[in-house]
């Protein structure tokens, strides 16, 4: 969707640990992660609250010298919109890619951030998912816990109960 609403041939959904990136979804690109070193998202996760834009990555300092840019994907145009967690920690980015320089409109930059808080949603749904499957879980093996307790209770209850029954009839 991203690609499409830009009329770019790539569109990631990257993440970031403190080696890589990774890519949770990718449109136009062969590979699902790439060294932390390489990273445009690397640079636009560090201000959460901005759209990263390079329009010509070989003029830019920061990254006419990477391996993406001197190289397959040969990458030009960068727009990079920061994931963003409800404590304001960034994950990594939606961004969008292509071989030639190009610019967005400003309709297509809030497209992107609107889209970018979609995958934030979707992220906490499947996280909020994921809890309540361990604590259900939890939850199921206290409930057997109990029920063995019970079934024993019971057992140990019914002699003196009947001893009882029979002292009164």
């Amino acid at each position: 969707l991203a690609a499409q609403i830009t009329s770019t041939p790539i569109s990631l959904i990257s993440l970031l640990d403190s080696k890589r990136q990774w890519f949770k979804s990718h449109h136009g690109l062969g590979v699902s992660e790439t060294p932390i070193e390489y990273s445009f998202c690397a640079h636009a996760v560090c201000n959460p609250d901005d759209v990263m834009v390079v329009t010509d990555a070989t003029k830019d300092d920061r990254f006419k010298e990477n391996p993406l840019v001197t190289g397959p994907p040969n990458i030009v145009f960068y727009t990079g919109v920061p994931l963003v967690q409800e404590d304001g920690v960034s994950l990594g980015t939606l961004c969008v890619i292509d071989s030639k320089e190009r610019a967005l409109s400003s309709q297509q930059i809030q497209s992107l951030r609107d889209l970018s808080t979609q995958i934030m949603a979707l992220l906490r749904g499947r996280k909020d998912r994921f809890e309540l499957k361990k604590v259900n879980e939890t939850l199921r093996r206290q409930n057997d816990a109990f029920k063995r307790f019970a079934k024993l209770t019971a057992q140990l209850l019914k002699s003196p109960l009947n001893q009882i029954t029979r002292y009164t009839d």
